[in-house]
């Protein structure tokens, strides 16, 4: 290859684990979720890299070197070189990009296209990693209406970071323990009261939000995930 004196680089955080994040880089099917149908990726060193775009653009390039987890490296076309290096971060994975030309002038086409495209990236990684948001949005709901203590610590336990904050009118709130007392006080003090979740999840990138009914009130909880899946902070919102 020639030499690429000049490079665009890009970091971004995607809210999924290392690991999700870079199966991406490793498997056709993800690959193609993010690039366009039939695009392909072979990881090994020499291997294929295929691209085909939405608007039937292709690109052909040869995998350089792998460090599984962490780092790929491949040809874009055969005159440009892309490095990918990933690194584990407390919202999920830090994602850095460097993508180097022979030229200036061609450079600069492609600043808005990664910017495009990774946009793409981390909303297919989010959705993989996120795709069970629905039943742990399901199970928060279904926690407000569990008697006993120790099953509903249990059942918090499993849905959400034991320092989990909890925001609404009546609320302010910052562990598992917190959540679980105000749970029991809100039994006590509004009997018969259920929680229920109206209509699907909306999500993007691990953020999500999910109106809900409870007797005459209605609202919207918007829920932060953790990269693990689990629920990290809830603010409910209410319709008045």
């Amino acid at each position: 290859m020639t030499d690429l004196p000049y490079s665009l680089e890009r970091t971004v955080v995607i809210r999924a684990t290392p690991e999700i994040v870079y199966h991406f880089f490793t498997d056709s099917a993800r690959w193609a979720s993010w690039w366009g149908a039939g695009s392909t990726i072979d990881s090994t060193p020499g291997g294929k890299v295929y691209i085909r775009h939405a608007n039937g653009v292709e690109v052909h390039g040869e995998m350089i070197s792998v460090e599984p987890g962490s780092r790929v490296v491949f040809t874009y076309g055969d005159a440009s070189k892309v490095t990918i290096t990933l690194q584990p971060d407390s919202a999920g994975t830090r994602l850095h990009l460097q993508h180097e030309f022979a030229d200036a002038t061609r450079r600069d086409l492609y600043i808005q296209g990664w910017r495009f495209q990774l946009s793409l990236f981390g909303n297919v990684t989010a959705n993989e990693a996120f795709a069970g948001a629905q039943a742990k949005v399901d199970a928060w709901f279904a926690a407000a209406q569990i008697t006993d203590a120790k099953e509903r610590d249990a059942a918090l336990a499993e849905i959400a970071v034991p320092n989990i904050e909890f925001r609404d009118r009546y609320s302010l709130l910052d562990s598992a323990a917190d959540v679980s007392a105000h749970i029991a006080a809100a039994q006590r003090f509004m009997p018969g009261v259920v929680l229920t979740r109206k209509g699907d999840i909306r999500h993007c990138q691990g953020t999500v939000l999910a109106d809900w009914t409870a007797g005459p009130m209605s609202g919207t909880n918007v829920f932060l995930m953790n990269p693990d899946g689990r629920i990290a902070t809830v603010t409910g919102l209410a319709n008045v």
